[in-house]
């Protein structure tokens, strides 16, 4: 099967999140992925916890089917085996702070002057240009600098850590990979790369296309539990059930909001405004009054858009998608264990089928693509 990146080389200058799972995404395409890592340690990743293995299973998560070449990039020698991949490669990945590839002799000019071809992305928070361009800073920090953390309040009103890290996956890996496929696509017309500027703060704001929207048009910019998704209604809500388990609530349009009240109970509010805290109270009160169990089986079958909220051991266990196989694919790690792959957005006619594929050594590989890959 001809895969979609198959015969593109990437040489992958990056560590921990962003990066390596857009590399990722791009080995899983068929590219041929190479990691440069430090000599002493390689990629900080390896070293999180927990561990199968020598490595973090992390990182094993991360870098499945990838190639790992240790080059000290402070040496001449290490700088020189990096710039032979590189002058070979399609697609090059950095997230080093603005400036750190130009001390290192690998910034895009020099690069381009070697292969004009090349499609170099760089990822940072705050990206290339920029008051904040040089500020250390991580995941919560884009997000409570965007504005996006302060519409993520508890009960008590105080912002909550989100559960994922939003701002290196949604607003780095995702739009790294998008444009990377674009510049490929023009490269076809043009026969030219170009540099690649994606900051990870930037790209938060399309996910609050609504909030945006709000303060625009002069209906005021959003508050915390005060608007349609952050818990301003009670037709998108969290509900505790009488057995403390919670239920999900979204049903946002006319139907399914019809649905709802019948279900609990309280016909009588199919046509209530969903923003009056009254409303939202009698809904409570009325989910609260029987356990989950029985909200489950009353909702089964009817569309409400209603379910029990589960941990995340039961939810890979899902028959629904366990069926689907996202979790067929294995990754072996370098001590010899074989553990679930991490699924990914790629459709499995864009996938190799090969089930287990190997997590790299530091310092496996040659630091040279394959012959033909």
């Amino acid at each position: 099967m001809t895969l979609p990146l198959q015969g593109v080389k990437v040489v992958d200058l990056s560590t921990l999140l962003p990066g390596p799972m857009c590399t990722l995404l791009m080995a899983e395409a068929g590219a041929e992925v190479v990691k440069i890592e430090r000599p002493k340690g390689g990629d900080e990743m390896r070293s999180y916890v927990p561990k199968r293995g020598p490595d973090s299973v992390n990182f094993g998560l991360l870098n499945r089917g990838k190639r790992s070449v240790a080059l000290d990039l402070k040496t001449q020698a290490g700088r020189d085996a990096a710039l032979a991949l590189i002058e070979q490669a399609d697609v090059l990945v950095e997230q080093f702070r603005p400036g750190v590839m130009d001390r290192l002799g690998l910034g895009y000019d020099v690069l381009a002057a070697r292969n004009p071809r090349l499609v170099y992305c760089s990822i940072t928070g705050y990206g290339q240009t920029g008051p904040k361009a040089d500020v250390a800073a991580h995941d919560l920090n884009y997000l409570a600098e965007s504005g996006m953390l302060a519409l993520c309040a508890g009960s008590d009103g105080a912002p909550v850590l989100p559960p994922a890290l939003i701002a290196d996956i949604a607003g780095g890996t995702y739009p790294a990979m998008m444009n990377i496929l674009f510049a490929l696509r023009q490269r076809e017309q043009t026969g030219q790369g170009c540099r690649l500027d994606i900051s990870m703060a930037d790209n938060l704001f399309t996910f609050m296309y609504w909030a945006l929207g709000n303060g625009e048009s002069g209906y005021g910019w959003p508050k915390p539990g005060g608007e349609l998704v952050t818990g301003g209604t009670a037709r998108y809500q969290i509900y505790r059930a009488a057995d403390g388990r919670y239920l999900a609530a979204a049903p946002l349009e006319e139907k399914f909001w019809q649905n709802f009240t019948r279900i609990i109970g309280a016909p009588e509010l199919a046509t209530a405004d969903g923003l009056d805290p009254a409303v939202k109270d009698r809904v409570a009160a009325l989910i609260g009054s029987e356990p989950s169990d029985v909200w489950v089986e009353r909702f089964a079958d009817v569309d409400a858009c209603t379910v029990r909220i589960v941990g995340l051991e039961e939810a890979v266990k899902d028959p629904h998608f366990v069926q689907r196989g996202l979790f067929d694919r294995k990754v072996r790690m370098p001590g010899g264990d074989v553990m679930t792959a991490l699924p990914v957005p790629i459709a499995d006619v864009f996938r190799a089928k090969d089930e287990v594929r190997d997590s790299p050594a530091l310092g496996s590989s040659e630091a040279r693509f394959e012959r033909g890959g």
